[in-house]
């Protein structure tokens, strides 16, 4: 059983090893690290950690406590407990690559099609479905694109045929081929809608291969764009410490290897198109 605590002990007798000692009466926190220090006593009453008795026990309490009238003050030296960091392990740090890679191939696919889609909606010539493909028409009060609602052919190479799935909007189709930039007269036999497709002058021809290379070089932008959003993801995985230095290297330079080919695909079909241009 433990001693009696008496407000007449000394601060030493609290604090002198005892050879034999009895069963632990104090019970610090775990977040004290360098344990307890007495300092010089003061007259006035502080909020800080003091000894107090209680049922014979020694106990360690919240406030100030007075022994002999004069209190006595135990330093605290309690650091605040950090938060648990957890480190990114290897393989989501890999999955956050994958994905930004994945990203940006997929987003300079998509930029590849959409030039090629642009390229096909100017007509060179030669008949071609796919110069419709930009053509929307009212279908009932909502705007839908022309091959959603038609079937379009090539019944030879200066003609387009247009077929409605359904005969009521012919009107409809007439008139958004007409309100089109196509300069094609529409000719409506009441089944089915012609298209004439006139021979391009030289001069259109040069028109129509400038509109073709500001869209090639509007491709080449957003795919310049996709690389760069790339990077700053790349950077910042390099801020959070999960890429080093030369690791953000190292993928920059395969990014600008997968920008440069993108770049070339962009280039080669626009010198395709241009060709189908200026071919007369």
């Amino acid at each position: 059983m433990a001693a009696p605590f008496s407000s007449t002990s000394t601060v030493g007798s609290i604090f002198r090893p005892n050879p034999n000692p009895p069963k632990s009466l104090l019970s610090p926190s775990d977040s004290f690290q360098k344990g307890f220090h007495c300092v010089k006593c003061r007259s006035t009453n502080v909020n800080v950690y003091s000894w107090s008795s209680a049922a014979n026990y020694a106990r360690l309490r919240h406030g100030a406590s007075k022994l002999s009238g004069k209190p006595i003050v135990v330093k605290h030296l309690l650091r605040k407990r950090a938060g648990v960091l957890r480190c990114a392990t290897i393989e989501e740090i890999e999955a956050e690559k994958s994905s930004i890679e994945k990203d940006a191939k997929a987003r300079m696919e998509k930029t590849i099609e959409t030039v090629r889609t642009n390229f096909n909606s100017i007509r060179t010539g030669r008949a071609n479905p796919a110069i419709l493909d930009k053509v929307e028409v009212e279908y009932y009060g909502t705007p839908v694109s022309l091959k959603s609602i038609a079937q379009i052919s090539t019944p030879d190479s200066s003609s387009l045929l247009v077929q409605p799935y359904d005969k009521s909007s012919l009107k409809a189709i007439e008139k958004a081929i007409v309100n089109s930039d196509l300069g094609m007269t529409p000719n409506n036999d009441g089944e089915v809608i012609r298209l004439s497709l006139p021979q391009l002058t030289t001069e259109r021809r040069k028109e129509l291969s400038k509109v073709v290379a500001k869209q090639a070089e509007e491709g080449k932008v957003a795919v310049r764009n996709i690389r760069r959003d790339a990077l700053k993801a790349y950077e910042k995985l390099e801020k959070e410490k999960k890429l080093s230095e030369d690791n953000v290297k190292d993928l920059s330079s395969d990014l600008q290897k997968l920008t440069d080919e993108y770049m070339k695909k962009i280039d080669s079909i626009f010198k395709q198109k241009e060709k189908e241009l200026l071919t007369v």
